[in-house]
């Protein structure tokens, strides 16, 4: 077997790994070809030199959209995010020798995040002018992807997946409320259990968000709880629904802050409510850590904090507090 893998990594090429990256992307040889400033037939030729060197095992297959990584595609193509992601690290490795001055880090943000981390970014570009920042927000399923892949340095999130190998370190706690338009009629209600609420119509963000998760692990077998339910892709689209009356939603208190200062979203007083979680700023154990990226990594443990949104006392914890665990947040 190792004879095996020795006279492949042989034989194989970037060119060749590039050229089945980009026909998978495109779904043709023929726009593959235009995207590489290469003709159809030289891409043809790679891919065939590919399979070629794993015996005539088949990596594209032909679908409904166009050709498709098979199986074994798929492997080699996470292969080729390994080698493009420890290329990126050797280059800007040597750029630190070279003493540069300079650097890159990717940075993912699950979409909650997205109220206090450009603070975060701004205070640390300040301080680093030389780094330049690649930023990719995503719901939690996106921000997860984008790490199983390599493609990201370090990410902001509330609830860091355990199939990763990943270090971690929290920034603050994070707490999440059930909001409502201010005139809602169970505004003035208090300790308001959670069966209470089985007559009002929930706003839910989309499979894949960290909140949606958070509100199944709240309401266990009963979710959806309310009489309907209406999935909107955006906590800016929830709250702008909660203030015209379309329903109630379970939100990060980070989120909706302002409004709720505002009067312009009301907290519901709800048994078990706020949940406090936590935000964590994680990243791989298995990549390697270049200055920039720890130079990131030192400013959220340090710095983090401080940018999260102040809070009114309602959405701190009370006697009706209900806190997750690092391992649940």
């Amino acid at each position: 077997m190792k004879e095996k893998l020795s006279a492949f990594a042989r034989a194989t090429s970037l060119r060749q790994l590039r050229a089945l990256a980009a026909t998978a992307e495109a779904g043709s040889i023929s726009a593959a070809a235009a995207a590489l400033g290469l003709t159809p037939p030289a891409v043809s030729q790679q891919l065939r030199l590919l399979e070629g060197t794993l015996g005539d095992v088949p990596l594209l297959a032909r679908g409904a959209e166009g050709l498709r990584p098979t199986s074994a595609g798929r492997e080699v193509l996470a292969a080729l995010s390994r080698i493009e992601a420890a290329l990126a690290d050797c280059a800007a490795g040597i750029d630190t020798l070279r003493g540069l001055g300079r650097g890159e880090v990717a940075i993912g943000a699950v979409s909650t995040a997205k109220y206090f981390a450009p603070f975060a970014l701004a205070a640390f570009q300040r301080a680093h002018p030389g780094i330049e920042l690649s930023v990719r927000v995503g719901n939690r399923q996106q921000i997860v992807a984008l790490l199983e892949a390599f493609e990201l340095d370090i990410a902001i999130t509330g609830y860091p997946p355990e199939r990763l190998k990943l270090e971690r370190a929290v920034i603050g706690e994070h707490p999440h409320v059930i909001i409502a338009a201010p005139d809602h009629r169970l505004v003035r209600r208090r300790r308001i259990p959670l069966d209470g609420l089985g007559g009002e119509t929930f706003l839910l963000r989309e499979p894949g968000s960290g909140t949606r998760d958070l509100m199944r692990r709240l309401f266990g077998a009963a979710m959806p709880p309310g009489r309907s339910a209406v999935e909107l892709g955006s906590n800016e689209t929830i709250k702008q629904a909660v203030m015209a009356g379309m329903g109630i939603a379970l939100l990060s208190a980070h989120t909706v802050a302002a409004e709720v200062n505002d009067g312009r979203i009301a907290v519901l007083d709800v048994e078990g409510l706020p949940i406090v979680r936590q935000w964590f700023v994680v990243r791989r154990q298995d990549a390697r850590v270049l200055p920039a990226a720890q130079a990131l990594w030192q400013h959220f443990l340090k710095e983090g904090g401080r940018f999260l949104p102040a809070l009114a006392p309602r959405f701190r914890a009370g006697s009706s507090v209900r806190r997750g665990t690092a391992r649940n947040s």
